[in-house]
């Protein structure tokens, strides 16, 4: 390789132009198989608090939940990266990414993919917020919030609204894997705590 590394020489490879078509791989999702099943797990009650942990997004940086403490959090627990579902489940939540900025919220994906199957999949659907992995241990989040899918070695399609002070103050798991939540709920929950956080605020001036 005249000293020069094989991952040197790759790297300066240019793809053909049906891998570059982004539409493409974009629309996989339509073509992949259906991903269906009955809720097998019902997450953790409302009003406990929210189990700690730490996971790498995208680029191996650990975020610990935390360091988000002091403003709401929606932790989206979902199966598998380029599924059909969370294609169109992940997107439409960075579609509407105004809704949750608005109201404050740090809003974090959760799968059992690795940290490079994130980072591929985030750039082709466009999604800005963190993705973590929950890969090593496998799924070992998903178990702690009561989501995991033991058969399938996937979580629920979850999600997880989480006050300021940690504590659990709304809970949906998809009865069906193919449910995706009511974006209007998830809305609602976000200003249900808010408004409780708020008061809570005031009260202790």
């Amino acid at each position: 390789m005249n000293g020069r590394s094989l991952l040197e020489s790759v790297s300066e490879l240019r793809p053909s132009p049906e891998t570059a078509d982004a539409s493409r791989v974009r629309g996989l999702y339509r073509t992949a198989p259906p991903m269906k099943g009955e809720r097998i797990a019902a997450g953790l009650p409302v009003g406990m608090p929210a189990p700690d942990f730490v996971l790498p997004d995208s680029t191996g940086t650990p975020r610990r939940l935390s360091e988000f403490r002091g403003a709401p959090v929606a932790l989206v627990f979902y199966p598998l990266d380029w599924s059909p579902g969370c294609s169109v489940q992940l997107e439409l939540y960075q579609q509407e990414f105004d809704e949750f900025a608005s109201r404050g919220v740090e809003l974090l994906g959760i799968s059992v993919d690795s940290i490079y199957s994130h980072g591929a999949w985030a750039e082709v659907r466009g999604i800005r917020y963190p993705l973590l992995s929950d890969f090593q241990p496998r799924g070992d989040v998903a178990r702690r919030y009561g989501v995991w899918r033991e058969p399938d070695g996937f979580s629920e399609r979850a999600l997880y609204v989480i006050d300021r002070d940690g504590i659990i103050r709304w809970v949906h798991v998809s009865p069906q894997l193919h449910h995706l939540p009511d974006l209007d709920d998830l809305v609602n929950a976000l200003d249900r705590v808010r408004s409780t956080d708020g008061a809570a605020q005031e009260g202790a001036r």
